[in-house]
């Protein structure tokens, strides 16, 4: 719970910073670029995070992989602050904060759409539209499959649940034939 506040502080810092300079979606670019750097170069996370090295050794390490980036001298001294304050091991928690904070800044909501199949692109569109206009948001849409649903669709956009499965109207008819609904 600590480790989220604090990311969100951070990630929170950084929008600031970049409303004020009008790098904001660049900022967040490179949150996910550093991010994803981190998730496959396990040895060099290790090591940055790993408080037995010195500041210093983790600042030179850091400041090598930073030597070959494009990033911003805001980003850069971001990473750095992170790593001083050792808080560089959240980035990966910083970064989905600066991801939600900017997507609400930009009307755009994720929608989780759970299917036994892919979705053709077509469906996806259609679903993006109808969606867009339930929640008058951009909508980006994450589909994955569920082979235990039998059939239907589930959507999920934040707190908001709508359960097309066929699964749930299954269970909804066995609640109604166990009330006796159905006499």
């Amino acid at each position: 719970m600590r480790g989220s506040k604090v990311s969100k502080r951070y990630a929170k810092a950084l929008l600031s910073l970049g409303r004020e300079d009008g790098n904001y979606g660049a900022y967040g670019e490179n949150l996910q670029e550093f991010s994803g750097f981190c998730e496959l170069n396990g040895e060099f996370a290790d090591v940055i995070t790993n408080q037995v090295f010195s500041l210093d050794d983790r600042r030179e390490i850091l400041a090598a992989v930073l030597g070959k980036s494009a990033f911003s001298g805001t980003m850069r001294n971001f990473l750095y602050l992170l790593l001083d304050k050792n808080r560089i091991g959240a980035i990966h928690e910083i970064a989905e904060h600066y991801e939600k904070l900017t997507d609400d800044l930009s009307s755009i909501a994720r929608a989780e759409i759970v299917t036994t199949r892919p979705l053709k692109s077509d469906e996806q569109d259609r679903l993006e539209k109808v969606l867009g206009d339930l929640t008058s948001k951009n909508i980006r849409i994450e589909v994955r499959e569920d082979k235990s649903l039998i059939g239907g669709i589930i959507v999920k956009i934040g707190d908001l649940v709508l359960d097309g499965s066929i699964r749930a109207q299954l269970e909804g008819l066995k609640e109604s034939l166990k009330r006796g609904e159905y006499n």
